[in-house]
């Protein structure tokens, strides 16, 4: 940039710019300044606003079975859309380059009578590099905890726009969910989680300008766009399709004598669902358990499921294996039935044309309702098989941890409380050609496992360890959040849209 700019119109600019950690370097002063021109070392922020709406798919159940309520000048988008928090005032350190501003505006979650009853306000976004966080009071009938962290942002690729009457906005910025939010809803959110984006828009407070610059209005609109045109499309068209075809398993078919088409002689499938829904159903919250039975067996991670059945052909470049077992996830207990109720069972894995879909059959259970509802040959992932082609090495054909997003359908299996593309557990497939082929080794033990981490041999059920009070009373997660309330809240949430009961239906045989 040219040193033409006075310390004002920097303060202006920079204040903006540098905020959320955009990447600007500082400019140097005119040539004809003096120390008395210098700018604060901090500069105000005004008629700030954010756009948020914290997770998409907990506000669509909360309109399902609540109402979301939105005060204090906090305003809400049509159809299910995210919030906006105005009226931002903050500061901008020009040394440090910090930025903390302050929001009104308030929400409130309320559903199921009042049990689950949650507000957010005080909403703050803070920033330093390009790092930043998202911090709200929380409210509930347990009480206030104030300045809760609840998402950190990562603003390393987020270059700041043009907003009106020269408001810098940054659009779309990354948001995930912290260990402390992840503590709030007790693992059903695991740290990490992808929230929605944040989008920020702030002014500078500054002097009526006497001296403004002539070139400013040129110089930064010919600057960012010669970055981003010429970053992104050149490297990621060349590292996909030049990494993963150099070690799949067709040179090891090639030298191995092993059938390369026919039926499966035996198999396994190991697969564990989705880690942050099994800590969910064993917490304290849900104090529930996981039976495996028909065959399935607990295995390291998650559960094994035997005895496949199908074909495989190597020319074609398909299999399709059926598995014995079922696991029943148990939690919520009223009673001598449990309202989180969910079976997975029949499971199989189809791979064709270079895509892969697992299958199984699932009956839901309504929370709200207690209806069951049964689904056949439900398509509940997508599998993202690795490079190559599918080949038999010693009379065994190895999918290991296959990358695997929950379908559209497979939504159905949770009530909508998770959307499509979430990651779900990995799974490792492996069939065998030959009666005499030799399958992978196990990787777990099949006892019980309690709620409080204690193990003992049997049953083959996972559960246990934690109480709930009759009326929403929970032990603490030890976040320093009042957590008692939230977390009964978001096992209401999981409970109404995740319980399901399934009959074991027959192997499946090809």
């Amino acid at each position: 940039m040219a040193a033409t700019r006075r310390p004002i119109a920097l303060a202006a600019a920079v204040a903006t710019a540098a905020a959320l950690g955009a990447t600007l370097a500082l400019p140097a002063l005119a040539a004809d300044n003096t120390a008395a021109a210098a700018p604060a070392a901090t500069t105000e922020l005004t008629d700030g606003t954010l756009e948020w709406g914290f997770k998409e798919s907990f506000r669509r159940y909360i309109g399902g079975a609540g109402k979301i309520t939105v005060g204090d000048g906090a305003t809400r988008a049509a159809g299910n859309g995210a919030f906006t928090f105005g009226n931002g005032k903050g500061t901008y350190d020009t040394t440090t380059h910090a930025t903390d501003t302050a929001f009104d505006g308030s929400v409130n979650f309320n559903a199921h009578g009042g049990v689950l009853d949650i507000t957010l306000s005080d909403v703050k976004v803070s920033t330093s590099g390009t790092t930043g966080a998202i911090t709200v009071d929380l409210k509930t009938p347990e009480g206030t905890s104030d300045d809760v962290e609840l998402a950190r942002l990562d603003l390393s690729s987020v270059r700041p726009g043009q907003g009106e009457g020269g408001a810098m906005v940054f659009k779309d910025i990354p948001a995930k969910l912290t260990k402390t939010g992840a503590a709030a809803f007790n693992g059903m959110y695991a740290e990490g989680e992808a929230l929605d984006p944040a989008t920020l828009s702030v002014k500078a407070v500054t002097a009526p300008p006497t001296e403004e610059p002539t070139k400013e209005p040129t110089k930064e609109p010919s600057e960012e766009p010669t970055d981003k045109p010429t970053g992104e499309p050149t490297a990621a068209p060349t590292a996909v399709p030049t990494g993963k075809p150099t070690s799949p398993a067709p040179t090891t078919s090639a030298t191995t004598p092993a059938a390369d088409r026919g039926a499966l002689a035996d198999g396994t499938l190991d697969w564990g669902v989705k880690e942050s829904f099994r800590s969910y159903v064993t917490g304290p919250i849900a104090n529930g358990r996981v039976e495996t039975t028909g065959g399935a067996t607990a295995s390291g991670d998650g559960y094994r499921f035997p005895d496949a059945t199908g074909r495989f052909d190597a020319d074609e470049q398909t299999l399709e294996a059926g598995f014995d077992g079922k696991v029943r996830f148990l939690g919520h207990k009223e009673g001598d039935a449990y309202t989180l109720d969910l079976s997975l069972t029949g499971l199989e894995v189809k791979v064709r044309g270079g895509a892969g879909t697992l299958v199984a059959d699932v009956s839901a259970k309504d929370r709200e309702t207690e209806k069951v509802t049964t689904y056949t040959d439900l398509a509940v992932a997508d599998l993202k098989l690795p490079g190559g082609e599918l080949a038999a090495k010693d009379g065994v054909v190895t999918l290991p941890a296959v990358p695997a997003t929950l379908t559209a359908d497979g939504t159905k299996a949770f009530g909508g409380m998770y959307t499509k593309g979430t990651p779900l557990d990995a799974l490792t497939v492996s069939v065998a050609l030959d009666e005499d082929a030799e399958l992978p080794a196990t990787t777990g033990g099949s006892g019980t496992t309690g709620g409080s981490g204690s193990t003992t041999g049997g049953s083959g059920t996972v559960g246990g360890g934690g109480t709930v009070g009759g009326s929403a009373s929970l032990a603490s997660t030890g976040s320093g959040v009042p957590t008692g309330a939230l977390l009964a809240a978001s096992g209401v949430v999981v409970a109404a849209g995740a319980g399901v009961v399934i009959a074991a239906r027959r192997r499946r045989t090809v």
